[in-house]
């Protein structure tokens, strides 16, 4: 009976729409990797939303992701592509070349939608290493006396940057152990899987988060991405939502061994404000009184056709 009980309960999707999962969050920290020097890899962000000034209201945050030297440009919020082409070759390009990848949230090198820990040193900047850094590299021959030799200075800078990347891996394996504490291995899902998406992200048209449903769908997974990254097939009327997800904005669906075992019908979708429901398949249609109307089979739903205009 327990075990008839656990399976009815997991399976049922009204459920596991609106319940709270327990277990640890789904995807170990899988940091990007650390650029063999620097200007080679960059994250980039805007602040927006500044009050004006000189014609400014947002300033372009551009990181080097192995020194963390930050570069602040001043920009309009306006700002088209090629502006953004002219500002990089400006200040960036003319003094370190181009890059071979560039993190950031809008387009370029997309990362996965709602996953902040992708690209989060463009909101923390070590701006006392980066100066340390750039200002004199030769940090371990302040004390010479005599000229340094082009020959050997070279060498000093590829020492600064093994040294340097050495700390950065120290630093990323020690916040790695820190933050598995919290999460598990990810369960391995497969195109045409159906999973849920946690609706933490997701804008609701309820009057408080807390009414709104945990998790919506299910949804089928199109293609995988990578083991924490998942692109989902998500409604047509959600265009403006990224469909790729991190893993642990996802849950599995715990299909049920009980046979006849009755599902709630999904939940309708809103569209300008009204409810819709989403239709499976169109069976048939007719004019009758110059209107033309369809038989319908919505999704989720019995089998049995119902007509809608």
């Amino acid at each position: 009976m327990t075990q008839f009980i656990n399976n009815y309960v997991t399976s049922c999707q009204h459920c596991s729409r609106n319940k709270n999962i327990h277990h640890k969050k789904f995807g170990l920290l899988k940091p990007l990797p650390i650029p063999n020097g620097p200007w080679i890899c960059l994250s980039m962000d805007f602040i927006t939303q500044l009050p004006l000034a000189t014609s400014f209201d947002s300033i372009l945050v551009l990181v080097d992701r192995f020194s963390k030297m930050a570069v602040f440009i001043p920009t309009m919020s306006s700002i088209t592509s090629l502006d953004w082409a002219h500002l990089f070759i400006k200040n960036i390009f003319s003094k370190h070349g181009f890059p071979s990848s560039i993190k950031l949230k809008i387009s370029i090198d997309l990362s996965t939608a709602y996953h902040p820990e992708t690209d989060g040193q463009t909101e923390r900047l070590n701006q006392i290493l980066e100066q340390y850094l750039w200002i004199d590299p030769q940090f371990d021959s302040v004390h010479i006396t005599q000229d340094t030799p082009a020959g050997n200075l070279s060498k000093e800078i590829q020492s600064v940057q093994q040294d340097f990347k050495g700390e950065l891996e120290v630093s990323i394996n020690s916040f790695m152990r820190y933050a598995d504490k919290s999460r598990s291995s990810p369960p391995i899902f497969n195109p045409g899987d159906i999973i849920w998406l946690s609706s933490t992200n997701i804008k609701a048209i309820r009057p408080t988060k807390n009414l709104c449903e945990r998790w919506l769908g299910p949804f089928p997974i199109l293609k995988k991405i990578s083991t924490h990254a998942y692109h989902l097939k998500l409604p047509s009327q959600w265009k403006s939502i990224y469909p790729v997800f991190h893993i642990s904005l996802l849950e599995p669906v715990k299909t049920s061994t009980i046979p006849n075992q009755h599902q709630v019908p999904p939940p309708s979708i809103i569209i300008e404000e009204e409810e819709e429901w989403e239709i499976s398949q169109i069976l048939d249609s007719k004019f009758n009184r110059r209107k033309l109307w369809y038989l319908v089979e919505w999704k989720g739903f019995s089998q049995d056709p119902e007509r809608s205009t």
